[in-house]
């Protein structure tokens, strides 16, 4: 019998799998797709260097060990924190005020928002919204409506939000997708306030001179694109890694857990003590119906919006301004409906050919899921067309170089997430070196994945 086994090697189920290795112990990860790294995606060609799913990452020290440990710490490449952002509002393009200054002279707000925001920041800010009671759940446009005034929510929030999750402010929670930022008006009343308070009260960690050094605000990739990283790290499992794994069934047996899986050579049984499912709900939930009902219906509950990404090429001559920032976000009803536009080549520069600029697209979401019954090509021309209007001259055609389409892309953090996830876990504690680990959780970020596959080769330990 296995002392673990781990399904699915994404970034977090590899997470997993690399601390248990360190530690010596006896496991197996599987994966169902030809390849692991799950939505890391990377691919090259004619000179185009570009990523299907996530285009960076917060260089964290969390992630940043990792990197070095699987022999990644040369490949680390860095954007300059200074790209500008821009939302596309009225028909411009306009920079996201990056300071108090900045947000004084920033026309992307009229005086009477500037003024709704800075009272609200200061702590100036109204009882719930609707009547509603002390201690119940806000979504993200209730609380930034409250604190900070609806521009700030339509303008700048709303936008990120689609960016991030590609999910819709009035139907996430506040707590659940960006709880750190909630608990400031716990902890000074006001996001300032709180915000002063939780620095005064946190110890600031000195940097690991072990690890490569990076500023605040700074994104990173890797040389030869995302996907590096979980390669590197499979690289060094070997046989541990089963690719074309497809866990069909599971049982509970009376020390562990039996797991039935179709393989390239047939059906394939296998008994652990301890399982780590690191795969999304909507694949967890039909896979713990025979187990326990109650944890199906919890994670059937977890709404997957579809996301289309499109990477597209332009000659230099095409673009109506100069292409020097980190991308744009585009506001609903603004009569676009891309979401955003990262501007990769300017980000990572030297991923294009001379004479060309590289941009990534993604367009769906929580607040447009008919996106996932188009085709490729039609897609492609609604992004074209929408980057028109914004960045390039109608007249010249892409290069289009990937139109992937993600039917269930990321986890949405509804009104009511946190106390699923709490009965959630407390139903599960019957079920004794069962874990899931996946970023339906407690964050969508790489870091979060990372840490999150750390932590549950740590809860694994405690049962081995």
């Amino acid at each position: 019998m296995l002392e673990s086994l781990i399904v699915g090697a994404g970034l977090s189920g590899l997470a997993t799998a690399h601390r248990l290795q360190q530690r010596d112990r006896q496991f197996l990860i599987t994966e169902q797709d030809d390849r692991p790294g799950g939505v890391m995606i990377s691919k090259q060609r004619d000179g185009f260097l570009w990523e299907e799913g996530p285009n960076s990452f917060q260089p964290n020290p969390i992630l940043l060990k990792l990197a070095v440990e699987v022999g990644l710490g040369d490949d680390l490449v860095l954007a300059d924190r200074r790209l500008p952002r821009f939302v596309y509002w009225q028909g411009r393009l306009l920079p996201v005020p990056m300071s108090p200054g900045a947000a004084v002279r920033s026309p992307l707000l009229s005086f009477g928002g500037k003024l709704r925001a800075l009272l609200g920041a200061l702590g100036f800010v109204p009882p719930k919204m609707g009547g509603m009671e002390s201690g119940s759940e806000e979504t993200i446009w209730q609380f930034i409506h409250r604190h900070l005034g609806a521009e700030v929510a339509e303008r700048l929030i709303a936008p990120f939000v689609s960016g991030v999750y590609a999910g819709d402010v009035h139907g996430l929670s506040m707590a659940a997708a960006f709880r750190r930022i909630y608990e400031l008006e716990e902890k000074g009343g006001g996001l300032v306030a709180g915000a002063i308070a939780t620095r005064r009260q946190s110890q600031p960690t000195p940097p690991d001179p072990s690890l490569p050094q990076t500023k605040p605000g700074e994104l990173g990739s890797f040389r030869e694109g995302m996907e590096m990283l979980p390669k590197a790290i499979a690289a060094r499992l070997g046989d541990r890694l089963r690719c074309q794994w497809t866990l069909t069934g599971l049982e509970r047996l009376p020390n562990g857990y039996r797991a039935q899986f179709d393989t390239p050579t047939g059906p394939e049984t296998v008994e652990t003590r301890s399982l780590v499912l690191a795969i999304p709900a909507h694949r967890v939930a039909p896979l713990l119906a025979p187990l326990t009902g109650t944890a199906q219906e919890v994670l059937e509950a977890i709404p997957y919006p579809p996301v289309a990404c499109v990477v597209m090429a332009y000659p230099d001559q095409a673009w109506r301004r100069p292409l020097q920032g980190f991308g744009n976000l585009n506001p609903r009803h603004q009569g676009i409906r891309t979401l955003g536009t990262i501007w990769s080549s300017t980000l990572f520069p030297g991923r294009c050919p001379q004479g060309w600029r590289m941009i990534s697209s993604f367009i769906g979401g929580a607040t447009d899921p008919a996106v996932g019954e188009m085709d490729r090509e039609a897609i492609a021309q609604q992004v074209h067309a929408d980057l028109s209007k914004m960045l390039v001259k109608p007249e010249f055609k892409p290069e289009v170089l990937a139109v992937r389409v993600w039917p269930k892309a990321i986890p949405q953090y509804t009104l009511g997430h946190g106390d699923r996830l709490h009965h959630l876990t407390t139903h599960l504690d019957q079920f004794p070196g069962l874990f899931l680990c996946s970023n339906y959780t407690d964050g969508v970020a790489l870091g979060d994945c990372i840490r999150r596959g750390l932590a549950a080769a740590e809860r694994v330990e405690t049962v081995l």
